[in-house]
Formats: structure tokens, C-alpha cells, sequence
């Protein structure tokens, strides 16, 4: 088996019975006539880390963006099938807004909104109807400790956000998702656009998170999966092809399409 660089999320429920946070059963997705997602079934652990990989175009983005119903937005999508939270629909028994609330998402490039880093992370909890300073002080510092950035910020607070770095700013886009205290985090890329010592920066961070977030993250780069995560699923073509522990996929896949992609010979 290949040993990770960091200790992962899974170490801590290493003999224990690991919960389900969400899972994906029997969905089907469609752009108009272009089946983009074919009969997907899939479970995510809690407070662990899952990747997602495959070459572009096999639908591990649009898998990621129906867990929280990114989709909706989009003219002509239709899902079938189910994906549930703590064993709840999402969509058909969850209002949308509480969904993308606990189920929270960063994109491939940083994207901070035109205003002060101390904004930024306030925006969410002030729309969810928290306004009180001395809340929302609690609340900005917490998310900002937890994304790794708060000794980096702190004294910066009421300054543009845009003049952070670009890791800086993915970190301060990480943190403004958890500043509504979510309970799964999305990461699409989140490192794809970072120099090295912020990739490096934020898979450490990754890992951290998963002590108290459930966190399912694309990625192109194996490597990275094989480091930060503790579940990887293999896709292509819109099927998923194989899911299992990172280790075993990586050094025993059971799927020819998987061990060609995984040792590089196509992607």
C-alpha cells in the first residue's frame, strides 16, 4: 500500500463503523439530449475525504454540482435518481437554500467577492439573519482559523480582499464557506489554478478539515488524491467506473479502464 504524505481524515475512525453522510443512488443527468451522468451510485463517509477522478469531460464536476443542486441553474438539466443527506432527500424533502447552507462549495478559480476580507466572511452568516458584531467577530475569526489564514489576515481585516494572493484568496473563499457552518464541503479544482506552495498549502488544509467536515473534492491530479484523500472514485464517460479506500484503487483497481488511467496511460 502507498503511504500517505499526511496523516488522513480516515486515520481517526481507523476500527470504527464510519456514517454515511451523503450518498448518490441510481442518478441519471441530463444537458437536453446529452446524458451527461449514467446511473451513479455512490456513498461519501463522514468527516472523511473522497476524491473524484477522471479525465475532463467524465462528469465528476456535474456529479459535484448536483450535490447541492448547482444544477438547478442550469436551463434543461434533469436529474433523476436520488442523492440524500443524513438520509433526506435533497431534492424533494430539503428547501434549496438550507441544502447549499450545510452542503457548501468552492470553485476552481478564487473568487472573493469586491469588498473587505472582514466582509467576505460575513456575507453568509448576515444573510442567514445573524447581525450582531460581536457574533459575527466570533464567527469571521473562527472560519478564517479554520481555513489557515486568520494569523495571515487578521491584522488586514477591513482591507480589500482582492489583494490577497491568489492561495490567499482560495484559502478566504474557503473560509467564507465555512463561516455558514456547512456540514459538507464541495472543492471543484480548488487547487488547479494555485502555485505549488498553495497547493501544498491547501491540501494540508484539506486535510485538517476532515476532523469536522465531511469534504468531496475533483481533482486531476493523482498524486493529490492520493495524498489528501481517504475514498477515491474513478470516472469516465459519465460512468463511474470504480469507488473504494485511495490505497487499494491506486495499487489493486479492479477495472482495467481504472488501472490504465491510474498508471497513465490515457487522461
Amino acid at each position: 500500500m502507498l503511504t500517505p504524505t499526511f496523516i488522513k481524515g480516515a486515520e481517526a475512525h481507523r476500527g470504527e463503523e464510519v456514517k454515511t453522510k451523503m450518498e448518490v443512488r441510481n442518478l441519471d443527468l441530463h444537458y437536453g439530449n446529452f446524458h451527461a451522468l449514467k446511473d451513479v451510485t455512490l456513498t461519501f463517509p463522514e468527516n472523511e475525504v473522497t476524491a473524484l477522478i477522471g479525465p475532463s469531460g467524465c462528469g465528476k464536476s456535474t456529479l459535484l454540482k448536483t450535490l447541492n443542486r448547482m444544477n438547478d441553474l442550469v436551463d434543461g438539466c434533469k436529474v433523476t435518481g436520488a442523492i440524500t443527506l443524513d438520509g433526506k432527500d435533497a431534492y424533494k424533502d430539503m428547501d434549496v437554500n438550507d441544502l447549499r447552507r450545510r452542503v457548501g462549495m468552492v470553485f476552481q478559480q478564487p473568487n472573493p467577492f469586491p469588498m473587505s476580507i472582514y466582509d467576505n466572511i460575513a456575507f453568509g452568516p448576515r444573510t442567514h439573519g445573524i447581525k450582531k458584531k460581536d457574533e459575527l467577530d466570533v464567527i469571521v475569526e473562527q472560519s478564517l482559523r479554520d481555513a489557515a489564514i486568520w494569523d495571515e489576515v487578521k491584522d488586514r481585516l477591513k482591507k480589500s480582499a482582492l489583494g490577497l494572493s491568489g492561495g490567499q484568496q482560495q484559502r478566504l473563499c474557503i473560509a467564507r464557506a465555512l463561516a455558514v457552518r456547512p456540514e459538507v464541503l464541495l472543492l471543484d479544482e480548488s487547487t488547479s489554478a494555485l502555485d505549488p506552495i498553495s497547493t501544498a498549502k491547501i491540501e494540508e488544509l484539506v486535510g485538517q478539515l476532515a476532523a469536522k467536515y465531511t469534504v468531496i473534492m475533483v481533482t486531476h491530479n493523482m498524486l493529490q488524491a492520493i495524498r489528501v484523500s481517504t475514498k477515491t472514485a474513478f470516472f469516465l464517460l459519465g460512468e463511474m467506473v470504480e469507488a473504494g479506500d485511495t490505497d487499494t484503487l491506486f495499487t489493486h483497481p479492479k477495472d482495467n479502464r481504472t488501472a490504465d488511467y491510474v498508471s497513465g496511460r490515457f487522461g
